[in-house]
């Protein structure tokens, strides 16, 4: 069932704002003085619970330390968190314009994946977010995609029917959910395929 409505609801990293910054990884190993490797294996086999809002900033590092046999002094992980956000804070600057503009046509939502303090550090660094129809930030919300709850969190956030989105993530595994979730998705792959997409979606005017 659908309400007519038109709702993009964009990915963040990966579509919007760019993949993580290179040499990050690297960089946050050697402040623990651990293989790059090792590193990256603690960095994301801990990272759900955070990204999803079960645990703090704090909690999450202490677990990349121990894992790593690392003492986890509040001195270290305030500087790796702050390295991490670092990391995660470019944006595509078309993409972003682009995204500003559908809204002269469509409503414009986000869900992303995102920890709670790197998703204050995103908005605090880009107002344009505060324009959107909504911003879903899987921290905020407790859910992360491709969990159903993240994509039912939009609907019932936009009292919109599932049918009223084309979600856009650069994920396969994201994109399928949606679709099982009774939405319209597309997988990235640039701006102007995506614009063809949406353009074709879109009602004419």
């Amino acid at each position: 069932m659908s309400t007519y409505r038109r709702i993009v609801l964009f990915d963040l990293f990966g579509v919007i704002a760019r993949h993580q910054r290179p040499g990050a990884q690297e960089k946050m190993a050697a402040r623990c003085h651990a293989p790059v490797d090792a590193f990256t294996t603690a960095y994301w086999t801990y990272r759900p619970p955070y990204d999803a809002g079960r645990q703090s900033a704090s909690a999450y590092w202490t677990d990349v330390l121990r894992a790593l046999s690392r003492p986890a002094d509040a001195d270290t992980i305030e500087e790796l968190r702050l390295t991490d956000i670092d990391s995660w804070s470019r944006v595509d600057d078309r993409m972003v314009t682009y995204v500003q503009s559908l809204r002269d046509r469509a409503e414009v939502a986000l869900l992303s994946n995102i920890p709670a303090d790197h998703a204050d550090a995103f908005l605090a660094a880009q107002p344009w977010l505060h324009h959107l129809d909504h911003v879903a930030f899987s921290g905020k919300i407790h859910a992360a995609k491709p969990d159903p709850d993240a994509f039912r969190h939009c609907t019932v956030a936009l009292h919109a029917a599932p049918a009223d989105f084309l979600f856009v993530d650069d994920r396969e595994e994201n994109v399928r959910a949606a679709q099982a979730n009774g939405m319209n998705a597309h997988i990235f792959t640039g701006h102007d395929e995506l614009t063809a997409v949406i353009d074709a979606w879109l009602p004419t005017r």
